[in-house]
C-alpha cells in the first residue's frame, strides 16, 4: 500500500495492530486522548510511533471561539508532539467554547474578516508555540451563519494570512453541499491544493426528516460513492496523504483496511494515468 494512504488507530483495533502491523503508510490518533501519558493507550501508541508516521488530529483547542487560547491544552498538545514527533497536526475551522464552558461539538463559523484575523492570529500563535505548521480542517455543516464570504474563501485565505496548511475532508465537504446546496467544484477550485497536507474520507448518515434529508457527519459507515468521486478528481491533480476515518460502530479491522485499499487503488490509478500523460 503506498505511503500516503493511512488509517486512524482506535482502540477496538490497538491489539491487532500492534500483532499484526498491517501494511498501511500511517497512523492518525486524536491528540486529547493522548494527553494522559501513563496509560496504555499512550504506551500503545508510543510503540507504533515506532512502525509506523503518527498524524496527531486534535478537536478541543475551539480555534474560532472568542475564547482566549487555553494554556494548559496547549501545554499538553506541545508535550505530545514533543514525545511523539508527529508527521502532522491538525485541527477544525470551528470553535466549541464560550466563557470557559465547552460544548461537545463542532460549532460553525461566522465566515467574516473579523473572524478571519481573529482565527489568523490564534493559529500563528499555536504554530510559534509548536513549532510547526498545523493544518486546519473545514467542517461538516448543518447551520450557515451571515458571513461576508464562502467556507473556502475563508479557509484559502486563512491559509495565506496564518501560514497554516489545510486538511481537507471531501466527506465534510460532501455533507456541507448536499445539506446548503454548495458546489464541490467551485469549492475545490478556491482551494489551493498546494496548502492541502491531508485529506480525510469517511462515511456519513441520512437521516430523514420531515423537510428534506440532512446528512450527518458521523464516521460510521463506508465512504460513499459520490465522496469516492471528489477523491478520484483531487487525485488527478495531486497527490496527497489520505486518511480512512472510521469513529463509530467501528467495523473489524479488515473493513477498514479494505477502504484504505480502495483510497490506494484510486491514487495509485491517478498516478499511472499522470505518468503516462507525462510521457505523451
Amino acid at each position: 500500500m503506498s505511503p500516503l494512504i493511512g488509517i486512524g488507530l482506535r482502540p477496538p483495533h490497538n491489539d491487532e495492530i500492534r500483532q499484526t502491523l498491517p501494511g498501511v503508510g500511517w497512523l492518525e490518533v486524536h491528540s486529547e486522548n493522548y494527553f494522559e501519558r501513563h496509560g496504555k493507550g499512550f504506551e500503545v501508541l508510543a510503540e507504533l510511533a515506532g512502525h509506523y508516521p503518527v498524524s496527531l488530529h486534535g478537536v478541543g483547542m475551539s480555534l474560532g471561539s472568542a475564547d482566549p487560547l487555553d494554556p494548559a491544552h496547549l501545554r499538553q498538545l506541545a508535550a505530545l508532539v514533543a514525545a511523539i514527533s508527529p508527521v502532522r497536526v491538525s485541527e477544525h475551522l470551528s470553535w466549541g467554547s464560550i466563557g470557559g464552558r465547552y460544548f461537545n461539538d463542532l460549532l460553525p463559523m461566522p465566515y467574516t474578516r473579523e473572524a478571519l484575523s481573529h482565527m489568523s492570529d490564534k493559529i500563528e500563535r499555536v504554530q510559534q508555540a509548536l513549532g510547526r505548521q498545523l493544518l486546519i480542517e473545514n467542517p461538516s455543516s448543518y447551520l450557515q451563519l451571515p458571513g461576508e464570504m464562502g467556507e473556502a474563501e475563508f479557509l484559502a485565505e486563512l491559509a495565506r494570512r496564518s501560514g497554516c496548511g489545510v486538511l481537507l475532508d471531501l466527506n465534510n465537504l460532501y455533507v456541507s453541499s448536499v445539506n446548503h446546496g454548495l458546489d464541490c467544484a467551485d469549492y475545490l477550485a478556491t482551494i489551493e491544493l498546494g496548502t492541502v497536507g491531508e485529506i480525510h474520507l469517511a462515511g456519513f448518515t441520512d437521516k430523514e426528516l420531515p423537510q428534506g434529508h440532512l446528512y450527518i457527519d458521523t464516521h460510521s459507515a463506508p465512504v460513499a460513492e459520490p465522496v469516492w468521486a471528489l477523491y478520484r478528481q483531487v487525485c488527478g491533480l495531486s497527490a496527497i496523504p489520505t486518511l480512512i476515518e472510521w469513529d463509530l460502530e467501528i467495523p473489524p479491522l479488515p473493513v477498514l483496511l479494505e477502504e484504505a485499499g480502495r483510497a490506494d487503488a484510486i491514487l495509485s490509478a491517478a498516478q499511472r494515468t499522470s505518468r503516462e500523460a507525462a510521457h505523451v
